[in-house]
């Protein structure tokens, strides 16, 4: 079977507007032609018969009505036609043929007491021609109730016959051909097809024409709106103008596609204005966020310095009171990190301009692997790197933020003796960081709120240690600062952080802790071909 038999066809319900509209207008038209060509060819058949039928009836009076008085007729080989048995075979024409007037074609046979006696036809030279005896028996057939009977005769196609009783009770039956008729007709029926052939082709090509014209504003707004539905409408500064998004205020309101541009162009002026209104509010809460945060950074230090201060050099303190300075010097430091975790998502919202320079992605996961494991020695760490460094352009220090965050996250949210795999990959001009481990797995319902800010799944993880639930948003910050992508998948037994990057052709960094598991501590994992 060819393979373009194998092609799923569209469904029509699939079909652009322009394509039924068409296939709509083409089939109507080919209805009302083929109508129209069936009514024309069916009356002219009915016509032509109608006038072989007088010309019949006017043969059959003069056949039937046939004076033999005004003598026989003499035919072309010098024979006389007579009354007698009429045979043509004997140089005779037969009585009911031996009148004036008769058409070439004209075919006949005379019954007597149900007996043929006569049997002939006028050829087209004017000869006269012996019947078959199975023509004459479809003749003599014909019944005499003065209506026209169809006729097919042997070997001479079909014949349209009336029979009449003459004065001596015999059966005169006459028969004209329809073969004219039906060339008449045919020819009609054939030149009616040509035509609405052409006619239905010319009508496809104008009508897509026409109605491609008529449906490009139309178009045009559903481009508009594919635009439209492509802005990230839920965050960052927008600017829906209708006129920049090609719709057209001045279109007639009274059309179709006119009502469409005006309601869409409202409708955007209210998503505008409401996006508007948005982002006031989020410039507002960053600014707040932000002063609020630098506002704090002061009195944190001051109070931990203090906190410090005291707890090293009253060394005569009270236990009770020893332990609330420390408590104080901890919560102070857990609130400086979280104090500079949202200065740096405010400064992210605003689209900062990041260092741009060539970082060895393999160089950064060796720094942050080792960290993660100085960390956290109650799990298993390891790393399955490339043989030769993968460049990416980037801010090397936010790069290990984000790893370090990632290698935080799975380290805080699963159990002692779980195990980290953190592999690099280059492929396709992208490289490619994940960090895979076969803890518990995130819950499906905290899956796609997992990069949200404050979103945390504690219970569901066997956390044992707080957390602020800004790191994995500051991972998605960071990442789409550069130009990349983040993404999670997790099942029970298995969670995968995937960061993707643009990969570029820098100057190799020469990393400080050699080759791959080297003076690291780690497990290394052979890297995959």
């Amino acid at each position: 079977m060819p393979a373009a038999s194998l092609r799923p066809r569209a469904h029509p319900s699939r079909w652009t507007l322009r394509t039924r509209l068409v296939i709509v207008v083409v089939a109507l038209l080919t209805v009302v032609a083929a109508v129209i060509g069936t009514v024309s060819v069916f009356a002219l058949d009915a016509y032509l018969t109608r006038q072989v039928e007088q010309q019949v009836r006017a043969a059959s009076s003069r056949s039937a009505g046939a004076d033999l008085a005004d003598g026989p007729r003499s035919l072309p080989d010098g024979g006389r036609a007579r009354g007698g048995s009429g045979d043509p075979g004997d140089g005779t024409a037969p009585d009911f043929l031996n009148v004036r007037g008769q058409a070439a074609g004209t075919a006949g046979v005379r019954v007597v007491d149900g007996t043929v006696t006569s049997q002939a036809m006028l050829a087209g030279d004017g000869r006269v021609v012996r019947l078959s005896d199975a023509a004459a028996a479809a003749l003599a057939a014909v019944p005499a109730d003065r209506r026209t009977h169809r006729v097919r005769l042997d070997g001479r196609g079909d014949y349209l016959a009336l029979a009449l009783t003459t004065a001596d009770g015999d059966t005169v039956v006459t028969a004209l051909p329809l073969a004219d008729v039906h060339a008449s007709v045919a020819q009609l029926a054939v030149v009616v097809t040509i035509v609405t052939a052409a006619g239905l082709l010319a009508a496809a090509i104008g009508g897509t024409v026409i109605v491609r014209a008529a449906l490009r504003p139309l178009a045009r707004t559903a481009a508009a709106a594919g635009r439209v539905a492509e802005l990230p409408l839920d965050r960052g500064d927008v600017t829906l103008d209708p006129a920049d998004l090609g719709i057209d205020r001045e279109a007639d309101p009274r059309t179709e596609v006119g009502a469409v541009d005006a309601a869409l162009a409202r409708m955007l002026d209210h998503v505008s204005r409401a996006l508007a209104v948005r982002q006031a509010s989020e410039a507002r809460m960053r600014r707040f966020v932000s002063d609020a945060s630098h506002e704090l950074r002061t009195p944190l230090a001051s109070i931990r310095g203090y906190a410090e201060l005291t707890r090293r050099t009253s060394s005569d303190l009270p236990p009770d009171v020893a332990h609330a300075v420390r408590r104080v010097e901890s919560e102070a430091t857990r609130m400086t990190g979280l104090v500079e975790e949202l200065l740096l998502l405010a400064r992210l919202d605003e689209k900062p301009a990041l260092r741009s320079e060539a970082v060895d992605a393999v160089r950064v996961v060796l720094d942050a692997t080792s960290d993660a494991q100085a960390a956290g020695p109650d799990h298993e760490w390891e790393v399955d790197l490339p043989a030769g460094p993968v460049h990416v352009l980037g801010d090397d220090a936010r790069l290990h933020q984000v790893l370090a965050n990632l290698l935080a996250n799975a380290r805080v949210h699963t159990p002692a003796g779980t195990t980290v795999q953190v592999r690099v990959r280059s492929a396709g001009g992208t490289a490619t960081v994940e960090v895979v481990d076969d803890g518990p797995g995130i819950p499906a319902d905290l899956l796609p709120a997992v990069f949200d800010r404050f979103a945390r799944g504690d219970s569901s993880r066997g956390r044992s240690a707080g957390g602020t639930g800004l790191g994995l948003a500051i991972v998605a910050g960071v990442v789409e600062a550069h130009g990349g992508r983040v993404e999670v998948t997790s099942e029970p037994g298995r969670t995968v952080f995937k960061v993707v990057l643009p990969e570029t052709h820098g100057v190799a960094y020469r990393s400080e802790t050699g080759k791959p598991g080297g003076g690291t501590g780690l497990a290394a994992v052979p890297a995959s071909t």
